[in-house]
């Protein structure tokens, strides 16, 4: 999920319009025969990610060129993850205090989280994500009381065209992480038994993960009306900032914001850890100090961009034209080539 939940309403209505809450589980729904392409290779290639096995099945030259491909995408987008997490703080609660605190402190809690290695992340992923999913839950609930129905009427008024356009929006983000799972597998187990449950977990996290999205849009839409959903870069914050319990407890948005961290934390992580696995694979640079020079290197793409129309528009750019097209070719090719000489092999 990662911080998807966060802008997604804004990309989707503007090209779906009043419908683009239909587009956000036709979208999220690729990343299932991406994910069991990814367990099929787990498989055949127990303990290795997909550099790794790129470098086997399409020599050492075109699998370097890959790893430094992914590595250029996991590290610049990893960065930009870093400054979002200083854009929504200074537009929502704490609009006086400079961008660079939050950078540092976001980049505190990545680099600890990657430094004590894959297990400490997915502890923290396990703690922070029911949170995220009951913040969720609430801030939808919570704003049902200012819903205007009207305002989803009339359902596909303007025909299926502008959906086809909005499920475009949506794909970027399974393939971000599709792209993770490309790294991570190499530390999954490649049981017959385990691959089951991993195959039946891909199903179970883009359905969760799709249908709580889709709330999410959808109560944006239902409260802010299309046009206003479009102009909000980060609707949620707006409505968390509207949550009001019994006209008597209000900011609770505050509460939220350190939720929505915790997100971007692990999103941001997730992209850290990308980039150690590329040069470890790739130019076989691993330990502390090539950690400290991947922080430093999020930390200066994070200072590149202090605006934050900027960074949304660079963000939609790497996850529309860098993402989406890396990942969409290059995971069905190597599964492809896989078979191939699997198939050969047993002839």
């Amino acid at each position: 999920m990662g911080g998807t939940f966060l802008p997604l309403a804004t990309f989707v209505t503007a090209a779906g319009g009043r419908d683009g809450w239909m587009t956000v589980l036709p979208g999220l729904v690729v990343a299932i025969p991406y994910g069991l392409m990814i367990l099929s290779l787990l498989s055949k290639y127990p303990q290795k990610n997909l550099l790794q096995i790129s470098e086997r099945l399409f020599g050492k030259w075109v699998g370097k060129i890959i790893g430094v491909i992914y590595m250029i995408i996991s590290g610049y987008y990893g960065g930009l993850m870093l400054a979002v997490i200083g854009q929504i703080f200074e537009q929502s609660i704490i609009a006086l205090t400079p961008r660079w605190v939050f950078y540092l402190g976001g980049l505190m809690l990545v680099f600890y989280l990657a430094e004590n290695g894959i297990e400490v992340f997915a502890r923290f992923s396990e703690v922070v994500f029911p949170l995220i999913v009951i913040a969720m839950v609430l801030n939808i609930g919570l704003s049902i009381q200012r819903i205007e129905p009207g305002e989803l009427m009339p359902i596909l008024s303007e025909g299926l065209k502008p959906l086809i356009f909005g499920v475009l929006k949506v794909i970027p983000f399974p393939m971000e992480y599709i792209l993770f799972l490309a790294g991570i597998i190499k530390f999954l187990p490649s049981g017959k038994q385990a691959l089951v449950h991993l195959k039946v977990e891909v199903w179970r996290t883009v359905f969760l993960v799709g249908i709580l999205d889709m709330l999410v849009v959808l109560i944006q839409i239902l409260v802010f009306g299309p046009q206003e959903t479009v102009r909000l870069s980060f609707g949620l914050l707006v409505l968390g900032k509207m949550v009001e319990i019994s006209r008597t407890i209000a900011g609770v948005e505050s509460l939220f914001m350190m939720v929505w961290l915790g997100a971007l934390v692990i999103k941001s992580c997730a992209f850290f850890f990308m980039t150690t696995w590329a040069l470890e694979t790739v130019l076989n640079l691993k330990g502390l100090k090539w950690r400290v020079a991947v922080s430093v290197i999020f930390l200066g793409i994070a200072f590149g961009f202090l605006r934050g129309t900027s960074l949304t528009k660079e963000a939609s750019i790497v996850e529309s034209y860098l993402i989406l097209p890396f990942a969409f070719v290059w995971i069905p090719t190597l599964w492809g080539a896989a078979r191939w000489k699997c198939e050969t092999n047993v002839r």
